[in-house]
């Protein structure tokens, strides 16, 4: 029976480098940079044979108004670095590092992770992601070097040429004769690579050979025009945002056709959208608790930093709980150097405020419960183990996603109930694996290989 006959639900996990999403400030919460709470995660998802654990990365630390913004967790250790702890305290999940194409360099950036795939034994991801605001290419000493809408030609062009240095060595490098060869490997078995286009120019030999997944798996996030035709060329699985049921039908069948314009299988990419999920014994206390979550992350602070953005003024001497601002913004329009602004949302912010203004009025919401309204959705998967596995189910048995990334909103509570309450009531259903089949990610993924 075919893996399309026969659809298997694939789970990962995406620890954010930045943002509101995990409630560090809990009395539960495990310590956010400790080495101890990475290598406990990385065992409880083994435990609950997921395929990935995922690591975000954030170029330069949020601010507001031009200060640190401490609310949220304001950075992490670097992605690759963790990774590579976690290759030797793990034996199986597979270990996923977003990286930047924008202010990488294409030869380095393709050692370090062909280096993890190959200590890791062929369990390395590549989650590509690209930059477009000049506040974080200040700490490259580049500004806004790359137009917006040019940011996925130099990600199209920087991938291509990752992929020629990981195929740099033949598979066969090794000498006949270890004990008694002369070089290091077998003359003509290391190809250099070179690349002069208008966005990337290297001459580079590679200096590691490949893993037994042959290189790491690529993972693509973005949803624009350039994302999705990035995916469809370059991707092996998408992280993608659409989590309801006919939004996340278009897009697989959006993506698909791409696939299939550039000569691939409808098979040969996984879509995992990134989704919270909030359990609970009945309906009625998952719901509560999936409230609970939205007003812990979305305090009287955040909400009156979220804000301040589009205000462009101190509202920190305003009541979290009275009404918006009765101040009128500043003419400027929105700053992006918090990393957070949207580009369909850095202009017109007048015509936005407005709305809220009258939504405000309308509900009687005060800052913080608009916030909690406008800020960020709420979690799109809330109910009881048995619920929440139907749905999912339905969704992978009718080839709208391949699984779901999921950010948990409480580490490692939140991933204790899904390996202890939900995985169960998945293979029960038939649609989760009972044990790892394989040892490499992409083994775990179901891909052919590279």
């Amino acid at each position: 029976m075919s893996r399309i006959q026969q659809r298997r639900l694939h789970l990962g996990v995406f620890f954010t480098g930045v943002g509101p999403q995990t409630l560090w400030a809990d009395p539960r919460s495990a310590p956010q940079m400790a080495i101890e709470t990475f290598v406990d995660l990385a065992r409880l998802l083994e435990r609950g044979l997921f395929d990935a654990f995922f690591l975000g990365e954030g170029l330069r630390v949020r601010e507001n108004r031009g200060r640190v913004h401490d609310l949220d967790v304001a950075g992490r250790p670097d992605a690759i670095t963790q990774l590579a702890a976690l290759a030797g305290a793990t034996e199986r999940i597979g270990l996923v590092a977003t990286q930047n194409t924008t202010y990488n360099y294409p030869a380095d950036l393709a050692r370090r992770l062909a280096a993890l795939d190959l200590l890791s034994d062929g369990r390395a991801g590549w989650n590509i992601v690209t930059t477009d605001n000049a506040w974080t290419g200040e700490n490259f000493r580049h500004g806004g070097w790359l137009p917006h809408d040019r940011r996925y030609e130099r990600a199209t062009q920087f991938v291509e040429a990752a992929k020629a240095l990981w195929a740099g060595w033949e598979p066969d490098w090794e000498p006949a004769d270890e004990g008694r060869a002369k070089s290091w490997a077998r003359p003509g078995a290391i190809e250099t690579v070179e690349r002069a286009t208008d966005l990337v120019e290297f001459t580079a030999t590679p200096t590691v050979p490949a893993s037994r997944q042959g290189r790491p798996v690529l993972f693509q996030a973005g949803d624009s025009e350039g994302g999705r035709e990035l995916a469809a060329r370059h991707a092996d699985v998408v992280f993608s945002a659409h989590t309801a049921f006919e939004p996340a039908a278009a897009y697989a069948a959006d993506l698909r056709a791409r696939l299939a314009r550039h000569g691939r299988a409808p098979d040969s990419l996984r879509i995992l959208p990134g989704a919270s999920v909030v359990l609970g014994d009945t309906p009625a206390e998952a719901e509560e608790k999936a409230a609970w979550v939205r007003r812990e992350q979305v305090t009287g602070p955040r909400a009156l930093s979220y804000f301040e953005q589009y205000w462009g003024t101190d509202l920190s001497a305003y009541d979290p709980d009275g009404p918006l601002p009765d101040i009128e913004p500043t003419d400027a329009e929105l700053d992006p150097s918090r990393g957070t602004i949207s580009i369909e949302r850095r202009t017109g912010k007048r015509a936005l405020i407005e709305q809220w203004r009258q939504r405000a009025a309308a509900e009687n919401l005060s800052i913080r419960e608009l916030a909690i309204e406008v800020s960020s959705s709420r979690p799109p998967f809330v109910g009881t183990p048995g619920q929440v596995a139907d749905v999912w189910a339905h969704y992978v048995r009718e080839g709208v996603v391949d699984g779901f990334n999921l950010l948990p909103y409480l580490v490692p509570q939140a991933l204790t109930d899904v390996v202890e309450r939900l995985v169960p009531e998945l293979q029960e259903r038939g649609v989760y694996r009972t044990e790892y089949e394989g040892t490499t990610l992409r083994e775990h993924l179901e891909l052919g290989p590279a």
